[in-house]
């Protein structure tokens, strides 16, 4: 009897082993292809921004809407290009407090359009940079990014208490920024870009850890994809501004 009780016991332990086991596994699996989904958001929107850069860098009749030559030849930017250039923060905006009301087609199109417009407002890093170290910096960054990336996805440590820090340390920059537009800077201007690799370095391993720890094995597909591109949208934003600031550190001026 007693033995007849033990093996019943195995039995069902060993099914609820199976059953959890097999629930981990699905867990696993459906993270795995959040994360990629994220991640797939994230390249497609960076080729996309890197094609229109290019592309309106090369096409005078776009750069000609956008700049005109001031004294001694540099190009001044137009009424057009300042316009281009705060544009990206508006659909950041319509993405951060309007991607609960929208469809999740909206939000694709949405951050599309984001990718789209920030290209035509990098454009100018290929009139003041060499594409050789365009190239070089976007590959350190590339590197960089997957590296820290890949270290927030898989650590156990709890990187939520970095995050006030970043921010905080964020703003400072944008701030220190927005001074030095008036100041004219070098010095602090290479010290907003040291910080600024710093910070967005941290952001991106901080960012991916958010981004992971907001899968729900629950979410519907609608849900799933709204929550994807808004990771997708993070992440794009952590390696263009680490791309930038390396860029003005290690990038040869023409």
């Amino acid at each position: 009897m007693s033995s007849d009780s033990n093996s019943r016991f195995t039995s069902s332990t060993r099914t609820m082993t199976n059953a959890q086991t097999g629930a981990g596994v699905e867990i696993d699996a459906g993270l795995r292809e959040y994360m990629l989904r994220v991640y797939n958001y994230m390249t497609s929107g960076l080729v996309l921004t890197g094609l229109i850069a290019y592309f309106s860098a090369n096409t005078p009749a776009i750069l000609n809407m956008l700049y005109v030559a001031g004294e001694g030849g540099n190009l001044q930017p137009t009424g057009l290009a300042y316009l281009v250039m705060f544009s990206p923060l508006a659909f950041v905006l319509v993405l951060s407090f309007g991607i609960n009301k929208m469809q999740a087609s909206t939000a694709q199109a949405v951050f599309w359009a984001f990718a789209a417009v920030m290209g035509l407002s990098l454009a100018n890093i290929f009139l003041v940079y060499t594409g050789a170290s365009i190239t070089r910096v976007f590959f350190i960054t590339a590197g960089t990014f997957g590296w820290m990336s890949l270290y927030g996805y898989t650590t156990k440590r709890d990187l939520s208490g970095m995050g006030s820090f970043l921010m905080m340390g964020l703003i400072g920059i944008i701030i220190a920024s927005i001074v030095n537009m008036f100041l004219a800077s070098s010095a602090l201007h290479f010290v907003i870009s040291v910080v600024g690799v710093l910070i967005f370095v941290g952001l991106t391993a901080y960012d991916t850890q958010k981004i992971k720890l907001l899968y729900m094995e629950a979410d519907s597909g609608e849900v799933m994809t709204k929550k994807a591109i808004m990771g997708a949208l993070t992440l794009y934003l952590d390696f263009i501004n680490l791309f930038i600031m390396l860029l003005r550190l290690f990038g040869q001026r023409r």
